[in-house]
């Protein structure tokens, strides 16, 4: 039975990730910015699971000190950590980048970029003093060379730097028994995107289209990358969900599904 800690776990594909390990007999410990919503998360899951096997803290990523206790929780809750995974990020709004105000331009760095680093340094040092362990950082748009969109600068520029960061640490990590990957979900209608167009119901119905047919289902995705992790004997490897071509097939579709529903 492993043991598995996720931030940013209490919604979207962190929360799909959570029930997929669940379902996979693991321990799963919750966390979130919001000690409310931590605790529902957690109160929906034992609802359906064993309560034994997940319990949840809540965590402000940009904060170092508060990463090292959620670790320090999670060894009292069930004295081993077996996989860790950085998923806790946030986007900025929609927007061109002289409108984005300052604060939320730090917002967005500070919980995509230091919130990863400092998970990653919390890890690895427990890791280490453990003996064995699994690192995985969650990546997105931005990660991928030439994938661009206007109005999403600040967040597609905290991955793009996440990219680089987590070939770093691929490379420099030489234990046997720890190990560290990344994950591409790919595009999902998760309540991080669906946020950017709260308000703005001509931006949404310009890509409704688009987006409904290059998305994944949330937790198709979750169960594919949890079954991935949970085997993989490999360091520095990139889990992908979606790809290239899977985009371009769904792309071509789309006018021959507009002609169907005339």
């Amino acid at each position: 039975m492993k043991t598995v800690v996720i931030t940013g776990s209490t919604r979207g594909i962190g929360f799909a990730m959570a029930q997929s390990f669940l379902e996979q007999d693991c321990r799963v410990i919750i966390s979130g910015r919001k000690k409310t919503s931590v605790q529902a998360a957690v109160k929906q899951f034992s609802e359906i699971f064993r309560n034994d096997r997940v319990d949840g803290y809540p965590c402000d990523v940009t904060s170092y000190n508060a990463l090292q206790k959620l670790w320090d929780f999670a060894i009292e809750k069930f004295r081993e950590i077996d996989i860790w995974i950085n998923n806790a990020g946030i986007s900025n709004e929609l927007n061109m980048l002289p409108k984005i105000p300052a604060e939320e331009i730090q917002r967005v760095v500070e919980t995509n970029v230091l919130g990863e680093m400092f998970g990653s340094r919390v890890a690895l040092n427990g890791f280490i003093q453990q003996g064995y362990g699994a690192l995985y950082n969650m990546e997105g748009m931005g990660a991928k060379k030439g994938m661009k969109v206007d109005g999403l600068s600040i967040y597609g520029a905290t991955k793009a730097g996440l990219r680089y960061f987590d070939d770093a640490i691929f490379k420099e990590n030489k234990s046997e028994s720890i190990l560290i990957g990344a994950l591409l979900p790919g595009m999902m209608l998760t309540d991080m995107v669906m946020s950017q167009y709260e308000g703005k119901p001509e931006d949404w119905q310009k890509v409704e289209g688009i987006l409904g047919a290059i998305s994944e289902d949330v937790q198709v995705v979750a169960d594919w990358m949890t079954r991935k992790m949970l085997a993989n004997k490999k360091n520095g490897v990139r889990f992908e969900y979606s790809n290239s071509f899977k985009i371009m097939v769904r792309m071509l579709q789309i006018p021959l599904k507009r002609l169907f529903q005339r």
